[in-house]
């Protein structure tokens, strides 16, 4: 049995670096160093869910096959070894993306250079969300987990009538409503439609409007996002505690975060950049239950390509009222610490789909920045909550 993982952004590098991943992990040239879902406490997962992949997804870019998307990323960035590259070279050569929607993802995705969209046909969003249906059910099966790992979206055009019932929002997409709409909503709404679970990798709205998280309880689909919680928010919910546990006040925390690579190009936008921002900045008070002045800023630094690095500086008082500080600085390949997680929410998702769980799987919140449904951003007390919730619907 191989799960497939249908991937909006297929040719990105975090979804091209993921499917090198998953064939070097099936052929035996790379240990599961990065794997959530293989530590010890999620040892029976392969009973439900093994590591073997299919991948197929949307994308914009016109590029003829993912080896040739992989190529492109790997002469930038040279994160992994070429040999395994050219080892997984034929099985990256037969997936070739659909074109894809970016409807209203902002003028950031005008980085990415040539691209085809379905809207540049001039169809209606019925027509749109017809074409993905289409895509996706040619892939498919009961095995099957649509993930986003898309560029980030600008926040959406909020409508109490279109996003608030599944009545509404199909109505919305009736009557072309096309300025209340985005991808990663159409995109979602099909995969829970479809009834294939569904992971948002960005801080894009996806599945969190009210009407497709009704969408997933009625067709009892699992859902999680949003987010993927890779680099500087990771040390950041995994850091903050210390402060807590310790009653240490936090005074301020700026975090300075610089990237290059395509993500940066989309990210230097503004509209793009500023759901980013929100998703990164507000942990803090989760955390801590209260709010420290913040800083967070996220530039574009092109020599960077992927090598996303962060600089965080952490003022903080302590015992007789004395000021203290801390600083600490992340540097990290954002696909390398990106893909295996890509792998372990899809494989978690369609875990939770064959236990017969349906609507947002908060015990997910461990993998992301801006979990649905849940307060809970401390990464122990997440890591304590998927763990517990696996080992009660596997009976460990």
């Amino acid at each position: 049995m191989k799960m497939k993982v249908w991937l909006i952004g297929a040719y990105g590098i975090v979804s091209t670096t993921a499917m090198v991943g998953a064939k070097a992990l099936e052929r035996g040239l790379i240990d599961k160093t990065g794997l959530v879902s293989e530590l010890k406490p999620f040892k029976n997962i392969s009973e439900y869910v093994p590591l073997k992949f299919e991948f197929g997804g949307h994308d914009i870019r016109p590029l003829p096959t993912a080896y040739d998307a992989m190529l492109e990323h790997w002469e930038m960035n040279r994160h992994f070894d070429r040999e395994i590259l050219e080892k997984t070279k034929d099985y990256l050569k037969s997936v070739r993306a659909c074109k894809g929607t970016a409807i209203n993802c902002g003028e950031g995705i005008k980085e990415l250079g040539k691209i085809e969209t379905l809207e540049d046909e001039g169809l209606t969003l019925k027509e749109i969300v017809e074409r993905i249906e289409k895509d996706i059910k040619s892939f498919a099966d009961d095995d099957t987990v649509v993930i986003n790992v898309a560029s980030t979206e600008p926040l959406p055009r909020f409508n109490e009538k279109y996003h608030t019932t599944i009545e509404g929002f199909e109505e919305m997409i009736d009557k072309d409503a096309r300025e209340f709409a985005t991808a990663s909503m159409l995109y979602a709404y099909v995969a829970l439609k479809l009834g294939l679970p569904y992971g948002n990798f960005t801080p894009s709205v996806g599945s969190s409007i009210p009407a497709l998280k009704q969408l997933a309880i009625e067709n009892c689909v699992p859902h999680a996002g949003n987010d993927g919680k890779t680099g500087e928010t990771l040390v950041k919910t995994t850091l903050a505690p210390m402060f807590a546990y310790r009653n240490l006040e936090i005074v301020g925390w700026m975090s300075y975060n610089i990237l290059g690579d395509f993500d940066g190009k989309v990210l230097s936008h503004r509209e793009n950049k500023e759901s980013k921002v929100i998703s990164k900045d507000k942990v803090l008070e989760k955390i801590m239950g209260y709010s420290p002045y913040t800083i967070t800023e996220i530039d574009f630094f092109p020599s960077l390509v992927d090598n996303k690095t962060a600089f965080d500086f952490i003022h903080f008082k302590g015992f007789l009222g004395t000021m203290m500080k801390f600083y600490f600085i992340w540097d990290g390949i954002d696909a390398i610490v990106a893909a295996p997680l890509i792998l372990d929410i899809a494989r978690f998702l369609l875990f939770a789909k064959k236990m017969g769980v349906g609507g947002v799987v908060r015990e997910m919140a461990f993998f992301f920045k801006s979990p649905m449904e849940t307060d809970v951003v401390n990464t122990h007390d997440q890591f304590v909550m998927l763990r517990n919730w696996f080992e009660r619907l596997a009976e460990v």
